[in-house]
């Protein structure tokens, strides 16, 4: 259940409450795929530095090691020793950009897996028994991700697929939910509104997702390859007609100033990849822009990547001695960059709802703003 506790603007403060507990709002989730952050981080790293919520992903998880082994095993949540909440991805997403060859028909999608070639089928009812094998806290309904650009009809159709889908999740979660065997019982689910960057299609989904009452609804098929600023303008279209009452997740975006300016258009939730995969080439977040440790001028400076930051790397390490660890392809160093970036984006959301609270997240945005542009 979500908890609206505060709006300054279109920007919202709340909090969800799941069965594996409250996920204060705006959140930014760290994206573990397979059940683990690339990068060598640990569930305890996690705790450390300030995650609420980690991301697994659903087509990944039943190609390998397969969804049922980890039903086995009791489910997400104690196969990678994580009690807080786990959000799983349709796996959808994957379909259509891993696949290659597929075929999309009423009933799933006919693909081929990206590890081993071999024949798999996923549909709305496939995508909820893996996620319900898994056990996550929050399941994403299966939809299509359709390409951008893409004409109107194209979209149209996909769209109307997507809807089709999603009540057959629904309907597919609620019998899961009642089995015996399940484990977790109270498993919710987040439809997905799309529409690419035709507005009115997205406002018609939007209307449509909104009547079927679920835990949440995200907005997908964004930073695929529009501009920020057509990003941006769809969720100023978009987001006013999914529910208030329920949490606005922006999936797979973005970048420090994405999120900013996300949250000032009424998002909740995000994830992305940047700061895992940016920290394991050497690029880190600071207040001053963007750092490459990869940099000359690092090799004999003292300074933590950011003085006054709290993250182990920080607390313990030079630039120096981190971009010695990179040069030598120690997995130490992109260890040590990874925990720090995904501890500046766990703080920035920790200072965005203070800012909210507060009533000065106008403020707040134009300070952050200025000071994560920089980039070296």
């Amino acid at each position: 259940m979500y908890q609206l506790l505060k709006k300054d603007g279109r920007a919202k403060r709340g909090v969800f409450h799941t069965v594996h507990g409250d996920i204060q709002t705006p959140v930014f989730m760290n994206v573990g795929t397979a059940a683990a952050i690339k990068g060598a981080v640990a569930t305890t790293d996690l705790k450390e530095i300030g995650t609420q919520v980690e991301l697994s992903n659903t087509y990944h998880l039943h190609v390998r090691p397969g969804d049922q082994i980890v039903k086995q095993m009791g489910g997400l949540h104690k196969f990678m020793n994580w009690d807080r909440p786990i959000l799983t991805d349709s796996g959808g997403f994957q379909v259509f950009s891993l696949a290659g060859l597929r075929r999309i028909r009423e009933e799933g999608v006919y693909f081929n897996s990206h590890i081993d070639g071999r024949r798999i089928f996923m549909g709305p009812e496939e995508s909820m028994q893996i996620q319900s094998n898994l056990a996550s806290t929050i399941a994403m309904a299966f939809d299509e991700c359709p390409p951008h650009p893409a004409e109107r009809e194209y979209m149209q159709d996909s769209v109307d697929r997507t809807t089709r889908w999603l009540v057959r999740c629904k309907n597919e979660l609620r019998r899961l939910n009642g089995l015996e065997d399940t484990i977790n019982p109270k498993q919710m689910l987040f439809g997905i509104n799309q529409g690419g960057t035709f507005a009115d299609i997205r406002i018609e989904h939007a209307k449509r997702i909104s009547e079927l009452e679920l835990d949440g609804y995200a907005v997908g098929g964004l930073a695929v390859g529009e501009s920020h600023e057509e990003m941006y303008h769809i969720l100023d279209e978009t987001l006013p007609w999914l529910p208030e009452a329920k949490p606005a997740y922006l999936m797979g975006v973005g970048t420090p100033a994405n999120i900013l300016e996300s949250v000032d258009r009424g998002v909740d939730f995000f994830d992305c990849v940047y700061p895992s995969r940016n920290g394991r080439h050497g690029h880190v977040y600071t207040n001053h822009g963007k750092l490459n440790l990869f940099n000359q001028k690092y090799e004999t400076d003292a300074l933590p990547i950011e003085e006054g930051c709290g993250c182990p790397a920080c607390r313990n390490y030079s630039r120096a001695y981190i971009r010695h660890l990179l040069k030598a392809k120690e997995m130490l160093g992109m260890r040590l960059c990874v925990l720090h970036n995904l501890y500046f984006y766990n703080t920035m959301m920790a200072e965005i709802r203070e800012a909210i609270e507060q009533g000065s997240y106008q403020s707040y945005k134009r300070r952050k703003l200025q000071a994560v542009s920089g980039e070296e």
